[in-house]
């Protein structure tokens, strides 16, 4: 088992969960309301597992991979972080507005846009980043926490956000 690889599945459940209520027609609230549930519940799981497990790891290990910045994980962790907290402000943002309306389906699809940035970026510099120089019992040992953690946390986690240059500090 490898985190890596766990983080990548938890992406394509996202989006084959962003896929799922494209598909659903708009006045089917109860469809819409329980994917909706579970998928911002898993977005909210997802990032907190990551900013507990992955990320503190990455910040030891890191030498920056890719198109990310700077010659650490510093700059690529700084900007999950900030990536994190806004898409927990763009799933807070879908609450405001009646399931299933335009204003609604409009802020699922900003939500969908703020994640896939993400995912894209977190695949190409933090996942590389990490595979390059983690251990592979290191990426078994997280991948077993990071599981954990998220079947423990199936119905969600209070979303905090987080100052992403403290958290960096507080990991680096």
């Amino acid at each position: 088992m490898d985190i890596t690889q766990l983080i990548l599945d938890d992406h394509a459940e996202q989006r084959r969960l962003f896929a799922i209520i494209e598909q659903i027609d708009p006045t089917d609230v109860d469809a819409l309301t329980k994917v909706w549930g579970r998928l911002s519940a898993f977005l909210d799981v997802h990032a907190e597992a990551e900013e507990r497990f992955f990320y503190p790891e990455l910040m030891k290990v890191g030498k920056s991979a890719n198109d990310a910045e700077g010659t650490d994980a510093g700059p690529e962790t700084e900007d999950a972080i900030e990536d994190h907290n806004k898409l927990r402000d763009a799933v807070k943002a879908v609450e405001k507005y009646p399931v299933g309306t335009g204003a609604w389906i409009e802020a699922v699809g900003k939500a969908n846009v703020v994640n896939s940035k993400h995912m894209g970026e977190e695949e190409r510099q933090g996942l590389t980043d990490f595979r390059r120089h983690a251990p592979l019992q290191t990426r078994h040992d997280l991948a077993v926490k990071f599981a954990a953690f998220e079947a423990g946390h199936i119905n969600g986690v209070k979303p905090v956000n987080k100052d992403p240059e403290a958290y960096v500090e507080q990991h680096g």
